[in-house]
């Protein structure tokens, strides 16, 4: 059986155990696939696997043998479907493999925000420290995550869990989601109320035609003056100019986020200059844990399908 990977550095392989997959067949590892060579490297696989490579449905009708496409994340935009439906292909993806990572990313993003660790020892070493009369000093004043409000929007897996997290450090947490989500461990309000209520609001939806863009002027002016937001995401949900706007008048008083509009980040990205952002490079789920997880529940995956019991199909 051959088993083509599209885009191998996206996962940077070479950090992971691939013997499960080496297990199931000839294994062909591309480092990067340009869209031109996608027909070309379908043809003759019987499994192919990607993260960011897109897959059109005019790319796997040229692939006679296929039997399955992997999606190695959790979102699958990337495929055409419903293209692969019509031709008895299963898509299948990998779901909470990054639960705990994205969680742990979004209260990195928080606790910088409220204590101020980067700016602190940068300061340090420039001696600010050494200079102060007394024996503690702080520039920036930090921020207790006791006693305020953490507002998530979208309340599935990873949602729940950075409420749960979030209570721990003693934050009354709310909710929104367009569905109910019994398991929530905080109280499910309207997203008015909680854009009027939370001091932290995180981001947790999928993105979808109907909240392209929804975080904008209009959006921020119904928070807290000086909340925090944070998006792991996706960054289509956030207009960049808005938020940048609102963090250069201070109505925003940090916004953190792992994902932006157009990935790698542009260059003229209002970001990158706005007061009070923190970035990081759609790296949440990158931990090697996560990473390992995409590679053996893809392996299970391959397995189902090949036994006639497919797992994790989202077509």
């Amino acid at each position: 059986m051959q088993i083509v990977v599209l885009d191998a550095k996206t996962l940077k392989m070479e950090e992971l155990d691939l013997s499960p997959w080496r297990a199931l067949g000839v294994l062909s590892l591309y480092d990067r696939t340009d869209p031109a060579l996608v027909p070309q490297r379908l043809r003759g696989a019987d499994v192919v696997l990607t993260n960011k490579v897109k897959l059109s449905a005019d790319a796997l009708k040229g692939a006679a043998a296929l039997k399955m496409v992997g999606v190695l994340a959790t979102g699958y935009d990337v495929v055409d479907v419903a293209g692969a439906r019509a031709l008895g292909i299963p898509v299948c993806n990998v779901p909470g493999y990054a639960t705990g990572s994205v969680t742990e990313s979004v209260f990195a993003f928080l606790l910088e925000m409220t204590r101020n660790t980067a700016h602190s020892t940068a300061r340090i070493r420039q001696g600010a420290w050494t200079a102060c009369p007394e024996f503690c000093w702080w520039e920036k004043t930090p921020l207790a995550l006791e006693g305020r409000t953490l507002g998530i929007v979208g309340c599935g897996a990873i949602g729940s869990r950075v409420a749960a997290v979030g209570r721990t450090f003693g934050m009354e947490v709310l909710g929104y989601s367009r569905h109910e989500h019994p398991g929530f461990p905080g109280t499910q309000v309207s997203l008015e109320e909680l854009l009027h209520r939370s001091d932290v609001i995180s981001l947790h939806c999928p993105a979808t035609a109907e909240n392209a863009g929804f975080v904008d002027a209009e959006t921020i002016g119904k928070m807290k003056d000086g909340a925090l937001l944070i998006n792991t995401a996706r960054g289509s949900l956030v207009n960049e100019g808005d938020v940048a706007a609102a963090l250069a008048s201070g109505k925003l008083g940090g916004y953190g986020a792992d994902v932006v509009s157009r990935e790698p980040i542009d260059v003229h990205n209002p970001l990158l200059k706005a007061p009070n952002c923190y970035l990081t490079g759609h790296s949440a789920w990158a931990t090697v844990e996560g990473r390992q997880r995409i590679v053996d529940v893809t392996a299970a995956s391959i397995r189902g399908v090949l036994e006639g019991q497919p797992v994790n199909v989202v077509n």
